[in-house]
């Protein structure tokens, strides 16, 4: 199949490529910008005048919430929402029921991410047996079925030794490690950060050093293993600033933060809305500040959704008793530019933070519309003001702050390998 996407304004940070300018696709690729390559003929045209072409968008951080949870979602349901977002590539953590802890789940996930048809989907492997922190997992079959990394996610390791050892294997064979540093004796029982918002409220603390403490014992063991490390959901000032120096002394290290964390802050909790319940903890707002000035000075490479659905139920009740987490794949990218209209981020960096950045963390090919890339993109309307209506959403999610709120920007349609997956009707 031939398609050229005409009269659009390609914008692709990993060329540094903002321009009026024709792309062309065959055989699922990307053959050529600007003039149509030799021999050419009979392309099914795409009229992209008054749209940005931008690069499919790349999260690396999806729940879908199958096999085991499909009362919050699936990987049909989440996967449509994130196209209909500009998602086409997508990251899934492995706390499914059963865990992602064996070739065969990994298997399943990308078999029924195939036949649902959506995103392309990465699945994350469980670093220890059923996410337990005890026994290893086997890593090396598990990235050979597919997984992109391992991880134990927010579950905690039985000791830094085990730890140690998970780190050294991963490292023998090359194996990238997604950390989520949490220290559970400092935040256990906690729902929201440690501060005023919180004493006023009457909600138990999370101090930022129980993400801070572990995250030094953590760098301290990748300088000792010399295994690649990617630190996910990173929420405090002191963070970033550890990250920098870890970067700056030659550690292999990347790290994501959520998009919610560089949004809000922990005033939101005047609100009372267990819908702002996530963790990490929507942190103060200095901390907000220093995670987008290390997306400016690249110690941050990606912005993530850390989209996670839940059903209607599981926000209904006093804020500490709600599931943490928000569901917000399908508006990533709107979402995303209301950073531009405060000034703190250009579009170049932000739109980075989404493709090409993500894409670098995990080794993925995705997030460019460099000639030879995978035809990946997304028709974007910058203009078009819209509402995100609760009862028109792909999510089967039911947990997002933003329902009903006006977005400057719309996703018009995404095509991935050069097919139309979604078009807004």
């Amino acid at each position: 199949m031939k398609l050229r996407v005409q009269n659009g304004r390609l914008i692709d940070p990993s060329q540094n490529l903002d321009a009026v300018v024709d792309l062309f696709v065959e055989d699922q690729k990307i053959v050529a910008i600007g003039e149509a390559p030799a021999g050419f003929e009979d392309a099914e045209v795409v009229d992209a005048t008054g749209k940005w072409v931008l690069p499919g968008l790349v999260d690396l951080a999806v729940s879908l919430r199958e096999p085991g949870q499909t009362q919050k979602g699936s990987i049909a349901s989440e996967g449509r929402a994130a196209v209909s977002g500009g998602v086409t590539t997508l990251v899934c953590p492995p706390d499914t029921k059963p865990i992602v802890d064996t070739p065969a789940v990994a298997a399943l996930i990308q078999d029924k991410a195939d036949e649902a048809g959506m995103a392309n989907v990465f699945p994350i492997g469980a670093l220890t047996q059923g996410l337990e922190g005890e026994q290893l997992s086997n890593m090396v079959a598990l990235t050979e079925a597919g997984c992109v990394a391992v991880s134990n996610g927010r579950h905690e390791m039985k000791s830094a030794k085990v730890l140690s050892r998970a780190l050294e294997y991963a490292a023998t064979h090359d194996l990238l490690v997604v950390f989520h540093p949490e220290d559970k004796s400092l935040s256990d029982g906690g729902c929201a950060h440690e501060g005023l918002y919180s004493t006023m409220h009457g909600l138990a603390g999370i101090p930022d050093t129980a993400e801070t403490v572990a995250l030094m014992r953590d760098l301290l063991l990748v300088e000792k293993t010399g295994v690649r490390a990617h630190f996910a959901r990173l929420s405090c000032a002191k963070s970033v600033e550890m990250l920098a120096d870890a970067k700056a002394a030659g550690l292999d290290v990347t790290a994501d933060v959520a998009l919610h964390n560089v949004l809000l802050s922990d005033d939101v909790l005047n609100q009372f809305d267990g819908r702002f319940h996530v963790l990490p903890p929507l942190r103060g707002e200095g901390d907000r500040l220093t995670l987008i000035e290390g997306i400016k000075q690249g110690v941050i490479s990606a912005i993530c959704s850390d989209h996670q659905p839940h059903e209607k139920m599981a926000k209904i009740a006093p804020f500490a008793a709600t599931e943490p987490g928000m569901a917000n794949v399908e508006i990533l990218l709107p979402l995303a530019m209301t950073l531009l209209d405060e000034g703190d981020l250009d579009f170049s960096t932000l739109l980075t933070c989404l493709t090409s950045g993500p894409a670098a963390c995990f080794g993925l090919e995705a997030g460019s519309l460099a000639v030879g890339s995978f035809a990946d993109f997304i028709l974007f309307d910058s203009t078009s003001r819209w509402h995100w209506a609760y009862e028109n959403r792909k999510t089967k999610g039911h947990n997002s702050p933003y329902f009903e709120d006006e977005f400057i920007g719309q996703v018009m349609a995404t095509y991935i390998s050069g097919q139309r997956i979604y078009q807004l009707s």
